[in-house]
């Protein structure tokens, strides 16, 4: 039983299968790994203090998917900017939150209907000097949409050829929500539609068995995000950390919702 003076975010930290800390590191430990180990384990708890998911990171034991480096998948040269619908903020199957936190490059804003001077500057604004002196271009990962007469929407501008062969300029934008949800945000943002796209080419049957998909093509926000980033990075081998990632966080997820056990246990034949 905890002393009556400890501090609660103290006493909630899961001690399996390590001292509680949310980041590992893989491979050898050296000082320069540790201070890097530190760094990232406090980014991590403050996103999740941030988000009010404490509890559920003890409970879902959040804290052990932190099973790969992050300092492997900070080296990707494409920046990458989550766009999530208010009502994924809390949700404990989403994906969003482990992409952001395996990704240094890469930022969260949360709503689903944007003002558009700042939805402007959510797209362009510089993240570093180097995005001062060579303006960062945003792409949005988002398949065709089909014709809506209840919905119309302008066709997006064709993705210039020459945009894909300098990743180190490109931003790339994920919606973070239901299929739904995330028509609804393009529908409600027209700078969004007008963002030339991104389309994966031919991607793997996903894993995500815990949240139900309408359409062979919907995948997960992390699955969609590595294999875009795949795509944009062929020769990047550090990208494939997020398929780690993704694998470490269906593991424990499939204790707390035993529907996708077989999904998850049993892998498609390669």
């Amino acid at each position: 039983m905890a002393a009556p003076s400890s501090r609660r975010s103290t006493c909630a930290r899961c001690l399996r299968p390590g001292p509680g800390l949310g980041i590992r590191i893989v491979g050898e430990v050296t000082r320069e790994r540790l201070e890097t180990l530190r760094e990232a384990d406090a980014i991590a708890r403050a996103e999740l203090t941030a988000a009010g998911l404490d509890n559920i990171a003890a409970s879902l034991g959040i804290e052990s998917y932190g099973r790969i480096a992050l300092e492997t998948v900070a080296l990707g040269r494409v920046q990458v900017l989550i766009l999530m619908h208010p009502l994924e903020l809390h949700q404990a199957k989403g994906t969003a939150r482990l992409l952001h936190l395996c990704l240094r490059h890469s930022r969260v804003i949360v709503g689903k209907a944007f003002a558009p001077d700042a939805l402007t500057q959510v797209l362009a604004a510089p993240w570093s000097d180097a995005d001062r002196q060579a303006p960062r271009r945003a792409v949005l990962l988002y398949p065709p949409s089909p014709p809506d007469p209840q919905h119309p929407m302008q066709a997006p501008p064709p993705l210039p050829a020459h945009w894909l062969g300098e990743p180190d300029r490109l931003r790339l934008v994920l919606l973070d929500g239901t299929w739904r949800k995330s028509r609804r945000m393009l529908w409600s943002n027209p700078q969004l539609q007008a963002l030339p796209r991104l389309a994966l080419h031919a991607p793997p049957a996903s894993r995500y068995a815990i949240r139900k998909a309408h359409a062979p093509h919907q995948r997960s926000t992390l699955e969609a995000a590595q294999q875009a980033l795949l795509q944009l990075e062929p020769a990047n081998p550090d990208i494939a950390a997020l398929g780690a990632a993704m694998e470490a966080f269906m593991a424990q997820q499939r204790v707390h919702w035993p529907a996708a056990r077989s999904a998850m246990l049993d892998p498609p034949d390669p």
